[in-house]
């Protein structure tokens, strides 16, 4: 009986296949895109949003539970950008493996943060308690956000752990000769005031050293109003605004109102991975960014 049973348990154990490739599902496009570069065809990828979709409003529909019920490893944003919609997931999927542990990968965890706040007040709008969390904007953070990535991918996929360095390191020598690349071109963008649609930008200011000097929500989170817009007219142009900069999947009409009243242009940037027909990838998107911060001069 003894050995009809280990019989059973080796078959059972050769049916799971051992050539199976983990399955990742990313919440935002820029993480799909990262483990693109990282893992290649080494995993069977999902992204559960687009570039033209707001993530912090997310409906859990099935299509994407059960994608989550598949999954090895999920790869999001984190610092509760996610929290309207991907506890729900986790939830529904009770795949255990991605609540928690090796298979959760959050990367604005795996950076310190801009922006958090010293005291929580929903007064104020919708902030995040871990911090502004868009660090997909800031390029040496995204870095490091690979390097991470890539050990968790190892530690999920051992037996291709020679691929994922490889990867990781050509993706790092890339990707370092294009912030050279990037900076050097952006850098008549220092010093440049902008007004934006939402604090989404922070991390994209800093490294470039643009300047926030106002945003078309009222407070975070809360739609432009037209009494606040119209009390941006006088500061925009006392300003000498540079661009009213707007992401791709926001609604394009309050940055255009206030354009048409102060002659600033308005900027549309992809903000993710499929933004704009430029941002294919990582690459294109920084690319894509900087090319249309530049264009607003023209």
């Amino acid at each position: 009986m003894k050995r009809q049973l280990i019989c059973f348990l080796l078959l059972g154990l050769a049916a799971v296949p051992a050539f199976a490739k983990p399955k990742v599902f990313a919440c935002e496009p820029e993480w799909g895109a990262m483990v693109t570069e990282l893992a290649g065809d080494k995993v069977d990828l999902s992204v559960g949003t687009t570039a033209l979709q707001d993530v912090h409003q997310i409906e859990a529909k099935p299509s994407l539970i059960a994608k989550v019920r598949q999954a090895d490893l999920i790869a999001c944003t984190g610092s509760d950008l996610e929290v309207g919609w991907l506890p729900q997931l986790l939830k529904q999927s009770g795949n255990s493996r991605v609540a928690s542990g090796n298979g959760y990968f959050m990367a604005s965890e795996q950076v310190q943060t801009l922006e958090r706040p010293t005291a929580l007040d929903r007064a104020n709008g919708d902030i995040h308690p871990r911090g502004n969390p868009h660090v997909q904007l800031d390029p040496y953070r995204m870095l490091k956000i690979a390097k991470a990535l890539d050990a968790r991918l190892i530690v999920l996929d051992p037996a291709n752990t020679a691929v994922y360095q490889q990867r990781l390191a050509d993706f790092s020598t890339r990707w370092q000769a294009a912030i050279k690349r990037w900076e050097a071109k952006a850098a008549p963008l220092k010093g440049k005031k902008v007004v934006v649609h939402h604090i989404s930008w922070v991390y994209l200011n800093t490294w470039l050293g643009l300047q926030q000097i106002g945003a078309l929500e009222p407070k975070p989170g809360v739609p432009p109003t037209s009494g606040h817009l119209s009390s941006l007219i006088a500061t925009t142009k006392a300003a000498g605004t540079y661009a009213i900069i707007a992401a791709a999947y926001q609604d394009p009409k309050p940055a255009h109102w206030l354009s048409d009243r102060t002659g600033v242009p308005v900027v549309v940037l992809p903000f993710s991975v499929g933004g704009d027909a430029q941002s294919k990838d990582l690459f294109g998107m920084y690319d894509s960014t900087i090319d249309k911060l530049l264009g607003a001069a023209k």
